[in-house]
């Protein structure tokens, strides 16, 4: 009895090799495309690819037929099949979408969960060029531009020594070294310098590396470098130059481990260095080794080399929009190389490659992140939107298929290759430097850690070992809200998903999906009757929503560019948006009689020195906004004019300088329940967190600093907190996924001169989460006060404010709110005497009368 044997489809196995073979079949002279009929097709193509029967190349040409809509096609009809054509466009785009599919059921979209950032200040005053893993040494080596060398313990990253690269060609004032890479397999480092030359060290010596050859004479100064060894034949070699003046030059070794460079002469430098001259090795005097060119850059600097060995390729890239990235083909027997040109609008900075998707990526200078089929120059395979600034380095995870982005305005994003979407995003967390700061990436997957260079500063990111869990979402939550008319909790994620849960078993009800297309919701809001909601797109959109899933209305806030919302703030008469810029943008509410919905002016002008990024209101007048470099104002929001500054004592000004730009505001928030006489008289009334885990309390009527205290520490990205109805609980969150509930009913209610600095008192620390909190809300459930937190861990979290969580959101165990044998906490029950904030209670139930003709009124513990 025959066995039977699954065979992957034909189109399933072709390589990237065979996209050139299958390309060249439709080109007949001159570069001028043409089709091709079915027989002409199985013909070429079984004679050029290989590899693949006739009836395989067949059943091709016939799905890229189908796949183009030709009418009239039946299986059955051979004729019929004999009449359609197919060209290169058609075949490619069948063969993307094939890609495309493939990387869909390759999935894998797990995120990671950062430890606190690590610090690392180097022994050089000048930036770090480069920085090297030495996995034989299980050390790490940073290189600066003056040339000094520091050796670090992959273990704790401790300094283990310096030492100062000797190049007697220059003066050491003068010495600026461009790039380093590792020669794995002969044990050296070769290092570029501005003088134009490359120096290759022996490093076996720890003490002193010793130069053993000096390339020297270069047409132009070298600015990047890249090294590839045959794992199979070491004796075979590349390293790739790309110079300053477009020029890319590939110097093949043939007895990489024998001899780099023959000894031409007895000249030796006084580093007792071998001096090779350029031009030597160009016009093939050295017999071990060889050059091959090309100048597809000129004039613009070459940014980046890379040689992809699967491709027998070379890939280099510049800020020259017409040669963004090129790809150098090596023709056998000859000394040049034919390359492919890919335009972009800007130009790029970085470019990485898959091996097993074959797909690289570039990092574009116009904000976005491509990802490119090396044999389809037309257009990108995939876009990545989100960054707001120039993308300086991508890294792929190889085995995660994810790519990492960095941006100039230091925002490291983690994306789903797949998907094509933002599956982490973080900020916050590193050093303030100076807009140009010299910044590279080195990741080491399988030590899951990246190391980041600012200027003479390194700082290390390591990820947790991951676990498996429920989750709520497919990307990571952005926001969870509570609708207590439908006793349903909203949540949003990265993947433009909304879905609502039922709150007292943690079962779905719906689920909206693509409500921004492919951009992430980053935030959201209810309306005061809770019947219509808001959802903020990174896409620069806001859009309102009823329950049935229905858009109502759509706000173009950014002019139809990607912006960074924030907040939205839905008060009586109108809808404030901020995040992107330093004025408000305000949405009047007799606007919303039209679908599109278009912006009104302020009328308080612009104060803000940065950015806007939160506010908060108090009944009947009182708005409050803050901005990202700390800076509070308070508004009367009547007249829209701004009444005063809420300025930080001198000497505690001191805050704000911190080695990290982390001062600016994450969230603002009134404490309600405090009297007019507390508030008149110096107590607190509002409480301010930053992304340090810094909590300050002010007074907004004589707008002064009451009290400030350290909740969180630093560097731990982004810091969330709400605040309990009764004014009485603070709970807090950080990027480990730890939250903690602070008692402040007394905290900071009477005034004095000095701030207070002692914290209030910690009620609970405890973490539902493994990776960051992104967002938290309180509802009230009969007499009992309860928690909700979403997380970059895609999942949601209900838990009791003295720390108990209660499950997790899409669970498959239904939970009860009231355990059996589980009494409540003191902090978990309402106290009924607390006054609340019942005048804009009243005004949110009369909104709630007025449009939906009932009555619902919320347990508040009266």
């Amino acid at each position: 009895m025959a066995t039977r044997m699954e065979v992957t489809p034909l189109k399933s196995r072709v390589r990237m090799e065979d996209y050139k073979k299958l390309q060249s079949l439709f080109f007949i002279s001159s570069g001028v495309s043409g089709s091709l009929s079915r027989s002409e097709f199985i013909h070429l193509a079984c004679s050029s690819v290989g590899h693949g029967s006739k009836e395989e190349y067949g059943l091709l040409f016939d799905s890229v037929v189908v796949s183009q809509g030709h009418r009239g096609l039946f299986p059955d009809s051979n004729a019929v099949k004999e009449e359609s054509r197919v060209d290169w466009g058609g075949l490619r785009s069948f063969l993307q979408q094939e890609l495309s599919e493939k990387l869909k059921h390759s999935r894998v979209n797990r995120v990671p969960c950062w430890k606190p950032p690590l610090s690392l200040t180097c022994p050089h005053r000048d930036p770090v060029q480069k920085v090297l893993y030495l996995p034989s040494w299980a050390q790490y080596m940073t290189v600066s531009k003056g040339g000094s060398v520091g050796l670090r313990d992959q273990s704790d990253m401790s300094l283990l020594s310096t030492q100062r690269l000797q190049n007697s060609t220059v003066r050491p004032k003068d010495l600026w070294v461009t790039d380093m890479v590792l020669l794995q397999n002969l044990h050296k480092i070769a290092v570029s310098f501005t003088s134009k030359e490359v120096c290759f060290y022996d490093i076996l010596s720890k003490k002193d590396f010793s130069c053993k050859y000096k390339v020297q004479g270069l047409s132009f100064t070298p600015w990047c470098l890249d090294y590839w060894a045959d794992a199979s034949n070491p004796d075979q070699a590349i390293l790739t130059i790309g110079d300053i003046g477009g020029q890319v030059s590939a110097l093949y070794f043939t007895s990489a481990q024998i001899i780099l460079f023959e000894r031409r002469s007895r000249w030796t430098d006084s580093d007792s260095a071998v001096v090779i001259q350029w031009d030597d090795v160009v016009k093939g005097k050295h017999h071990c080794c060889y050059i091959v060119q090309h100048q597809a850059h000129k004039p613009a600097w070459v940014r980046k080399v890379l040689y992809l060995d699967s491709l027998e390729a070379f890939v280099s890239c510049s800020t020259r929009p017409q040669s963004s990235m090129v790809i150098g083909w090596r023709e056998k027997d000859s000394k040049s190389l034919r390359v492919t040109s890919f335009f972009t609008k800007r130009g790029v900075w970085d470019v990485d490659h898959h091996h097993e998707l074959k797909l690289i990526a570039t990092a574009g200078i116009d904000h976005q992140v491509l990802l490119w089929n090396s044999y389809m120059t037309s257009q990108p395979v995939h876009v990545f939107t989100g960054h707001l600034a120039p993308v300086m380095a991508v890294r792929f995870l190889q085995k995660k298929k994810q790519l990492l982005s960095y941006s100039r305005d230091k925002v490291l994003c983690l994306w789903d290759v797949s998907s094509q979407l933002c599956i982490h995003r973080l900020d916050g967390v590193f050093p303030a430097t100076q807009e140009d700061a010299h910044t590279l990436l080195l990741l080491i997957e399988e030590r899951q850690l990246l190391l980041l260079t600012f200027n003479s500063l390194l700082v290390l990111l390591e990820s947790t070992k991951e676990e498996t869990r429920t989750s709520s979402h497919e990307h990571p939550v952005t926001c969870v809200l509570y609708n207590s008319l439908f006793r349903h909790v909203i949540s949003s994620d990265t993947g433009s998903s909304v879905i609502c849960w039922l709150a007292d078993t943690g079962q779905k009800v719906k689920q909206i999906h693509h409500c921004h297309g492919n951009a992430e919701i980053s935030t959201m809001a209810l309306d005061g009757t809770q019947t219509r909601l808001f959802t903020v797109g990174t896409d620069g959109e806001v859009k309102v929503w009823d329950f049935n899933g229905r858009c109502l209305h759509r706000m173009n806030v950014a002019l139809g560019k990607a912006a960074a919302i924030s907040q939205v703030l839905l008060l009586r008469t109108n809808l404030l948006v901020m995040g992107w810029e330093r004025r408000l943008t305000v949405f009047r509410r007799h606007s919303f009689a039209k679908f599109h919905v278009d912006p009104s002016e302020w009328k308080g002008n612009v104060h803000h020195r940065a950015e806007v990024l939160c506010a908060a209101f108090q009944p009947p007048q009182t708005l409050v906004t803050g901005s990202r470099d700390g800076e509070i104002i308070v508004w009367n929001n009547n007249t829209e004019k701004a009444l005063r500054k809420l300025q930080l004592p001198a000497k505690h000004e001191e805050f704000r300088k911190t080695e990290y730009s982390l001062d600016a505001l994450a969230k603002l928030s009134f404490l309600q329940g405090r009297t007019a006489a507390q508030i008149t008289t110096g107590g607190a009334d509002l409480v301010s967190c930053t992304s340090s885990g810094m909590f300050r309390l002010w007074n907004t009527v004589h707008g002064r600093l009451v009290g400030q205290f350290e909740a969180h520490k630093p560097q731990l990205g982004s810091i969330v907190m709400t605040v309990s109805p009764c004014g009485k609980l603070l709970v807090t969150a950080d990027w480990e996924g730890t939250i903690k509930t602070w008692d402040v009913e007394q905290y900071c209610l009477e005034s004095d001169e000095e701030v207070v600095t002692e914290p209030p008192e910690l009620v609970c620390s405890f973490r539902p989460h493994q990776d960051g909190v992104t967002h938290l809300d309180m509802y009230i459930h009969g007499d009992r006060l309860l928690l909700l937190s979403a997380s970059s861990d895609c999942s949601v979290a209900l838990s009791y404010l003295s720390g108990e969580i209660i499950g997790l959101f899409g669970q498959e165990e239904q939970w009860s709110i009231v355990k059996p044998g589980c009494f409540p906490s003191q902090w978990d029950t309402i106290d009924d005497r607390h006054p609340g904030n019942t005048a804009e209670r009243e005004e949110v139930e009369t909104d709630r009368k007025q449009d939906c003709g009932v009555e619902h009124s919320v347990c508040l513990g009266e």
